[in-house]
């Protein structure tokens, strides 16, 4: 059966292909072998660029043009190579300067050298031009929410009861603070690379140049790429720097998959509507309904990518002794994972971009619950030493809700001074937000 978005066994490949142009190029399997080829070819002018190997001249100005444009024109025809040097013997073996050194393609490498490398490039490019921009875009739309709702009260449920007024605003400011701290946790990671031999010791390099500091060669190559040098390994690079990095971006899809559900409990009880989109498709037998599908869709793919960046993270640092291959198959479902992840905070942005907020449904809940003033009025009355002020509170709210004539008449036989008499008076569930609206617009 030929391979189509109906018949791709991948949803990513089929019903969200076209969302995942961004990582396709990064992840793929014609990614990891463009990054091969990048990073035998940079090893390559490395070597003619080192004293310690005078059989490598440094190569022309043109030879270095040919090596990059060999890079950047890198296409799907390209990727059926068999072997990364083999194509590369065959695609340079016209140029005299690379022909006179051809021998020392891969000079030294284990596969595993070029194989980390290229993997922590992969990363770095997946998170600064496709996983960042995505967040810093839904950290922007929570902020935006948060500056025009700023001054907007809303009621608020803890443990799923009426509790002390917020606005709708600083919920959203919450939201954005969390996703800004987890996106600079992202950011933080240092992706690592080892370029040190077979089992981490230089000793193929050492046999033929004895005198040469290897360590400091390769750290001047990996650094030269972008990426930090790691001293330390086996036969593979050991992972724990791609594990810090997914078990950020979990902690990122954590946020947002609690603030999908959130804002899923806010259209329930009306706090948000949703805009009509022309020709989307509802309840398949209940035409007034508007679902909120694309929040509900964000919070599977983040399930879904959660699941698997948390066995990558668990994983990957993980080899028997120096070196197994079980973490080959499982590095190749870092696009997966890195998928779900963009997939889910597209249908996030879309869902943010469709909330209006209903005012009257907010008022209306909060002129239901006055309450929730049952807590000012009992820490003036401990201001003033007012005896048992939370029982007493307690014994007139608890469990049933009061009018606000009734609340404002215990408000009157309190023993307290006219001045915080008249506030307590004065204060409604609506004006009761603390500094909600100024947290909001400092977000």
């Amino acid at each position: 059966m030929p391979l189509s978005a109906l018949t791709a066994l991948s949803p990513l490949d089929g019903r969200y292909a076209g969302k995942m142009d961004a990582l396709r190029g990064v992840f793929s399997e014609f990614g990891l072998i463009r990054e091969r080829v990048r990073v035998e070819l940079a090893w390559l002018v490395a070597l003619g660029d080192e004293p310690a190997v005078p059989e490598v001249a440094p190569f022309s100005a043109a030879t270095r043009s040919e090596l990059a444009a060999l890079v950047a024109g890198f296409a799907e025809a390209d990727a059926q190579l068999k072997a990364t040097e083999y194509w590369l013997r065959g695609r340079l073996g016209h140029n005299p300067e690379v022909l006179e050194v051809m021998e020392f393609i891969h000079f030294g490498c284990t596969s595993e050298d070029i194989n980390n490398t290229s993997h922590a490039l992969m990363l770095k490019a997946a998170r600064q031009d496709a996983l960042l921009p995505a967040l810093d875009a839904v950290v922007g739309r929570f902020r935006a929410l948060a500056h025009d709702l700023a001054d907007l009260p809303m009621l608020s449920r803890t443990h799923g009861q009426p509790a002390t007024p917020t606005t709708l605003g600083k919920e959203m400011a919450n939201i954005a603070h969390r996703l800004m701290r987890a996106r600079a946790a992202i950011a933080a990671v240092e992706l690592t690379a080892k370029f040190n031999g077979a089992v981490g010791n230089y000793n193929a390099h050492l046999s033929a140049y004895p005198e040469a500091d290897w360590e400091a060669i390769a750290r001047r190559f990996v650094e030269s790429l972008g990426v930090a040098f790691n001293p330390y390994t086996i036969q593979i690079e050991p992972h724990d720097a791609m594990a810090e990095l997914f078990d950020a971006v979990g902690r990122a899809n954590t946020v947002l998959l609690d603030a999908c559900r959130d804002i899923w409990m806010y259209i329930s009880t009306g706090y948000f509507r949703q805009r009509l989109k022309a020709g989307e498709v509802g309840s398949s037998t209940m035409p007034h309904k508007v679902n909120p599908i694309d929040f509900e869709n964000a919070e599977g793919n983040l399930g879904l990518a959660n699941a698997l960046l948390r066995h990558l993270a668990e994983k990957l640092p993980v080899s028997r002794l120096q070196r197994d291959l079980s973490d080959s198959t499982v590095l190749r479902n870092m696009g997966v994972a890195f998928g779900h992840t963009l997939l889910a905070i597209d249908s996030c942005l879309r869902g943010l971009g469709k909330l209006e907020a209903d005012p009257a449904r907010l008022r209306a809940d909060l002129e239901d619950a006055w309450e929730v003033l049952a807590e000012p009025i009992q820490t003036v009355m401990r201001r003033y030493a007012v005896p048992d002020a939370y029982d007493k509170l307690k014994a007139l709210t608890r469990g049933a809700g009061i009018s606000r004539e009734a609340l404002q008449e215990f408000v009157r036989t309190l023993e307290i001074p006219e001045e915080a008499r008249a506030r307590l008076l004065a204060m409604t569930p609506w004006s009761y937000i603390g500094r909600a609206a100024e947290l909001a617009r400092r977000i």
